[in-house]
């Protein structure tokens, strides 16, 4: 007999002798190149529901985290995925803007799908170990392929790959987030742009028959095959376009218009939807809504910590490294967040996004640097004085009153000078009364402290900076001093706790050149918070802090 056909018989006939580091990928899989090299080692491709399932019942066995990079949802959202995911469900996540639907979707793609075999260069991830054994068999050997049923195994120009390369084809591993697709429903998506469609520039260049499998061009639904599709916003996607994912959650497969082959595109379905339109009659055709098994409910962080750590994580600021962010910085943000989430004049229905946080705090480092950091070469340390500047990074919506750009201005005004009272007091609080009471001392004779954006704290760089004017209130220097300690040992905390989300650091952790700026940054939280003692210590003048 012809050994390529023994050899071909042989792998699929019997089990695999190799043992795996995930689901589905052999242990020295790097020093795995050719179809020659899967054959040899009987190798056997696990279906996506099987490659989910498995990978995350051996991170639960081990205790490690199935999805990296979500904060905040350990007690509720994440068990209701890890319940789905162990029942082979589709998802629907239900949520407002910036709950992480789509995040979620590629944490379960960069996690928990495994690494698979393709023929290198393939468009459709076909993996040559899964075509039909004679019809693998005619490719090897460059004959006829007999097709018995019309059904899409592997693209043409894999095909021809391996016809001319026999048993040297060479192969690659690709990895979940490459098999990941990302659709947002809009308007200008079609069923074509789904489910591919037959391309008459083929046609007219190659001469190929309308029908033949060369005439096709693949849409995302096969782009994403062994994978994972993520449709973002489904209830915006028309019910004609609804209807064409009907066949591959119910049965696995689809089909494209009248063109005679079945495609199997073997995809995991996580979309996503507001609870507006979610609610909303008709927006999900009903054989879609029933067919995507569960349904998953996801929510804006319930704690500031989680917050904090959410925008550390994903804050992104290009080229800057000397910037520093104190950690009474992030909570002041995670508390405007979350008192916007409450405020009665803002529109609950439509969200505050976390994001908003996050370019929030972008911006405050851009202001640290545009104020000071540039101009004298120092550290960017945002501080409360520069939270005016977030204003053009809010995206919310009123509902209450007239929604104008003036109106919003206010609104978060009124916002942020809630959230730094809080703060602010929070902070003061872990001062012993007895020493806050001795600056009434201080503060006498109209005695002020100037805060300005544009002053810094070292007395060489600017002769009217915050350590000049706190030689003049040893009483104030000791508090600050005091609270450096705090923040400081807070800090310590928060990067412990980054590190153990696996989160980058970097603009948590201070060198010798930032600790002035990290001062002046905390001094303005002690003058703050004394503004909010029972009873007042200062009250506040326009940019100046004075005696009451």
């Amino acid at each position: 007999m012809n050994s390529v056909n023994d050899l071909v018989h042989l792998s699929y006939s019997s089990v695999p002798n190799y043992s795996e580091l995930m689901i589905g990928v052999p242990t020295d899989y790097k020093e795995i190149k050719t179809l020659r090299d899967l054959l040899t080692m009987n190798y056997k491709s696990p279906s996506v529901e099987q490659q989910i399932r498995g990978n995350l019942v051996s991170k639960i066995e081990s205790g490690k985290n199935p999805y990296r990079g979500i904060i905040g949802y350990d007690d509720d959202v994440i068990p209701a995925l890890n319940r789905a995911l162990l029942s082979g469900h589709d998802l629907l996540l239900i949520g407002q803007i910036g709950q992480a639907k789509t995040k979620i979707a590629e944490s379960i793609a960069m996690n928990l799908l495994s690494s698979i075999p393709v023929v290198r260069g393939s468009f459709t991830n076909d993996i040559p170990v899964t075509i039909p054994e004679d019809e693998l068999i005619a490719m090897l050997n460059d004959t006829y392929v007999n097709r018995i049923s019309p059904e899409f195994s592997v693209s043409k120009d894999s095909e021809t790959i391996i016809r001319n390369h026999k048993l040297d084809t060479k192969i690659e591993w690709v990895d979940g987030q490459n098999r990941y697709r990302y659709i947002l429903a809009t308007p200008d998506i079609s069923v074509k742009d789904l489910v591919g469609q037959i391309d008459a520039i083929k046609i007219a260049k190659k001469g190929v028959e309308i029908y033949d499998i060369e005439s096709y061009s693949a849409g995302q639904l096969l782009q994403a095959r062994h994978g994972l599709v993520c449709l973002d916003e489904l209830p915006v996607l028309d019910p004609r376009k609804q209807v064409a994912l009907l066949s591959v959650l119910q049965e696995g497969k689809f089909t494209t218009g009248s063109y005679p082959v079945i495609f199997r595109p073997n995809v995991k379905f996580v979309a996503t939807a507001n609870p507006i339109d979610y609610t909303h009659s008709g927006k999900i055709i009903e054989p879609l809504y029933d067919r995507l098994k569960s349904h998953i409910r996801t929510h804006y962080p319930k704690h500031i910590s989680h917050e904090m750590l959410i925008m550390s994580q994903e804050v992104k600021i290009p080229g800057v490294t000397n910037a520093f962010l104190p950690v009474h910085i992030l909570k002041t943000m995670a508390k405007i967040a979350q008192i916007a989430r409450e405020h009665s004049d803002i529109d609950q229905d439509r969200g505050v996004s976390v994001r908003m946080a996050i370019h929030s705090i972008e911006l405050l480092i851009g202001e640290a640097e545009r104020t000071r950091s540039i101009k004298y070469k120092i550290a960017a340390v945002p501080r409360f004085c520069d939270f005016h500047s977030i204003h053009q990074s809010s995206k919310f919506e009123l509902l209450e009153i007239e929604d104008t750009y003036a109106n919003r201005f206010r609104t978060l005004s009124l916002i942020i000078a809630d959230a730094i009272k809080h703060v602010s007091s929070e902070y003061i609080y872990k001062i012993p009364k007895a020493d806050i009471y001795k600056l009434k001392n201080e503060f006498t004779g109209n005695k002020t402290f100037e805060v300005s954006q544009s002053s810094v704290y070292q007395k060489n760089i600017n002769s009217e900076g915050y350590e000049s004017q706190l030689d003049k209130f040893p009483v104030l220097r000791e508090i600050v001093n005091r609270m450096y300690g705090i923040i400081q040992a807070e800090q310590q905390v928060f990067v412990k706790d980054a590190k153990i989300h696996e989160i980058s650091v970097d603009y948590f952790v201070k060198s010798q050149k930032m600790i002035g700026e990290f001062t002046a940054s905390i001094i303005e939280v002690v003058l703050e918070g004394l503004r909010w003692t029972e009873p007042p210590i200062l009250d506040k003048k326009d940019s100046s802090y004075g005696s009451a």
